[in-house]
């Protein structure tokens, strides 16, 4: 395929390539940094927990439950975040080919990522509400009850259809299509900062630190300007414990409820295992898809339209 049909093209191989390459880094990624990702579902789920530090919610957890507690949920989350960082990947890169490099701007990231967030919402929500609850699966929550039933993510999502209905399988929509913005912001500054980079060097390849650093900081930028949203999300994804609100509470009365309650603290409960988890994860993600797409792209022989 020559590069002006690439370009043209949102169904090309080397948007096909992106899309792999972007879902195996998220895999990595996420596996070597799970056990911050479940310190930040109990800080967010568990009202009764105090909120200590990263370090000693882990130790307390350890303690308690075991080690084992810190990878709970550890499968149906990878398949989920394997499935969304293929279609985020392959929809970003893809409407990318469509514009020229001279289209490239902060201003066009930010639509094309945005574009590609509401597609990855709409098709991978449900994959994410069963595994939030098989993650908090034993920890004494009011939904534990549904996890009793199914121990896989085919068997989750066939389960809430038939027993709660269609409409719970894409609970918490609302905030996520809210939450478009995280990885926009994240996908806009990273994209930002990498052309700078690019453009100093004239072309050659950076050293791969560089791209840890950029992705630690786009995923900085857009968790602490997004982090309450996130916070009701899990919520509405896993059900809440609020005995003055109903079980269908809507975002807005979860958030005006949560900063009632508890005041703005409450709204960034869990923030910095969040933090730390999402910014370790986003900038190993950044780091081994491009040098997993940059691998294959050379053994192949490729030239790859954008960069």
């Amino acid at each position: 395929m020559g590069d002006g049909e690439c370009s043209r093209s949102i169904f090309s191989y080397e948007t096909l390539v992106h899309a792999i390459s972007g879902a195996t880094g998220g895999v990595i990624a996420m596996a070597t940094f799970f056990p911050l990702d479940t310190v930040r579902s109990r800080l967010q789920l568990e009202e009764d927990r105090v909120s200590k530090s990263t370090l000693a919610t882990m130790r307390d957890l350890i303690t308690k439950e075991g080690p084992a507690t810190l990878y709970r949920g550890m499968v149906p989350v990878l398949q989920s975040l394997c499935a969304s960082n293929f279609v985020y990947f392959y929809t970003f890169h893809g409407l990318k080919m469509l514009k020229t490099n001279k289209n490239q701007s902060a201003g066009n990231d930010l639509l094309v990522a945005s574009i590609a967030g509401v597609i990855n919402v709409l098709t991978t929500t449900p994959l994410w509400v069963v595994n939030t609850r098989l993650k908090m699966r034993g920890v004494g929550h009011v939904q534990e009850r549904n996890n009793n039933d199914y121990n896989t993510l085919y068997d989750g999502l066939i389960y809430i259809w038939r027993v709660e209905g269609l409409k719970k399988l894409w609970a918490g929509t609302l905030p996520s299509l809210m939450l478009v913005m995280n990885p926009a912001i994240q996908f806009m500054t990273y994209e930002a900062i990498k052309r700078r980079v690019f453009a100093s060097l004239n072309g050659l390849q950076p050293p791969a630190w560089t791209f840890f650093v950029i992705g630690a900081i786009a995923k900085a930028v857009a968790t602490a300007l997004t982090y309450p949203l996130q916070l009701v999300q899990t919520k509405l994804r896993h059900g809440h414990n609020y005995s003055n609100l109903p079980p269908n509470a809507g975002s807005l009365e979860i958030l005006f409820y949560i900063l009632k309650k508890q005041g703005i603290s409450g709204l960034y409960k869990g923030m910095e295992a969040k933090l730390l988890q999402t910014i370790l994860t986003a900038a190993l993600m950044f780091l081994a898809y491009e040098k997993i797409s940059t691998l294959v792209f050379r053994i192949l022989l490729y030239r790859p339209m954008l960069r």
